[in-house]
């Protein structure tokens, strides 16, 4: 298949990285009013939303519509779109767009189509919805490949620790700010060795990344500041871990920079995963289950919503972020296909 479905093109074309939606989301605004959606807006703080029906019972599509930056150019190439975007996570917010589209309205429930700003940095789009809406059922737009379906995404926390010590001649026995902050490392990584002994799953272990480190003197006092990106595992929370940061540290500074989010990990055995695999199969697929060790804002409004949750879309997810960024055209219609199955047989129930 080397012709591009519409919404999916639309939406690759419009270059939107982090906090430069705007075009993309226009671009999918009208789009879903030409679809036949009730009812399309943007909202507060820039998300954009469409909905069909009009009952008081919500099923929720929740994808993002910004992407990272470095812009790719939209081409077809052997059966495959190449366009920043076309994995991360475009592909599946345009599956949803056109699998509500064709499912259609039915009696007593609403389809939220929900293309969200800022979902690679501070996702601020998700934050914003938390009390805004009531679903039933919730459904992430993050690639997983047409046939499988993500239960689960790491928790993650970015962390700055700063120590200070008195200025003193480098001919001195006293450990510099900088010392005593490679020593505090150096405990970090110990405690997180010990902390995954026995855990196999990446999904199940605490990982911690150093991601800058800056130093300096006024004169009186030395300071060094690092700062550590951790993926957090279901067993640990964003509190307890700075628990035990703040013991490592002893009494240097520690402090979250922006919102530590915590894992999350949905039911297996729900009445929306049911309807999955059913779709799934129906395609001709083999069903499989996934978690992965990266963070979507899955992770902030599942918790909040307390309903039956899922992360799906096409494409293959090792190539989020990449400059060889593509998604498979054919997998592509099978998704939207899975999907509109999916909300017909959910919206039909009683």
């Amino acid at each position: 298949m080397n012709t591009v479905p519409e919404t999916l093109l639309g939406l690759v074309s419009q270059y939107s990285p982090s906090g430069k939606e705007d075009s993309a989301v226009a671009y999918l605004l009208e789009r879903m009013q030409s679809l036949g959606f009730n009812r399309v807006f943007q909202d507060a703080v820039g998300n954009a939303i469409g909905i069909i029906g009009k009952g008081p019972r919500q099923i929720i599509l929740l994808g993002h519509i910004d992407t990272v930056p470095g812009e790719i150019p939209v081409q077809v190439k052997d059966g495959m779109l190449y366009a920043r975007g076309s994995v991360d996570a475009k592909g599946p917010l345009a599956v949803f767009t056109d699998a509500a589209s064709i499912a259609g309205e039915h009696e007593g429930w609403q389809i939220i189509v929900i293309g969200a700003v800022g979902e690679e940095t501070d996702s601020r789009g998700a934050w914003h919805l938390l009390d805004q809406y009531c679903p039933e059922m919730l459904v992430i737009g993050e690639p997983s490949a047409w046939n499988r379906i993500t239960l689960g995404y790491k928790g993650c926390a970015q962390t700055e620790i700063t120590t200070r010590c008195n200025a003193s001649h480098s001919a001195n026995s006293e450990d510099t700010a900088c010392e005593v902050g490679l020593k505090i490392w150096q405990k970090i990584l110990e405690w997180t060795a010990n902390n995954n002994a026995g855990c196999k799953r990446r999904f199940d272990q605490l990982q911690n990344h150093l991601l800058s480190w800056r130093s300096g003197n006024d004169g009186f006092e030395d300071w060094a500041t690092f700062r550590i990106e951790t993926r957090l595992p279901l067993s640990l929370s964003p509190d307890t871990w700075m628990m035990n940061l703040q013991e490592l540290a002893g009494e240097n500074n520690v402090q979250f920079i922006g919102r530590p989010i915590q894992a999350f990990r949905g039911e297996k055995n729900s009445s929306l995963v049911r309807s999955f695999l059913k779709a799934i199969r129906k395609e001709g697929g083999r069903p499989g289950f996934v978690v992965k060790t990266g963070t979507a804002d899955m992770n902030i409004v599942a918790p909040a919503w307390q309903c039956p949750a899922v992360a799906y879309g096409p494409g293959d997810s090792s190539l989020d972020h990449t400059p060889n960024e593509h998604l498979s055209l054919d997998e592509y219609v099978k998704a939207v296909d899975v999907l509109t199955t999916m909300l017909v047989d959910q919206t039909s129930k009683p």
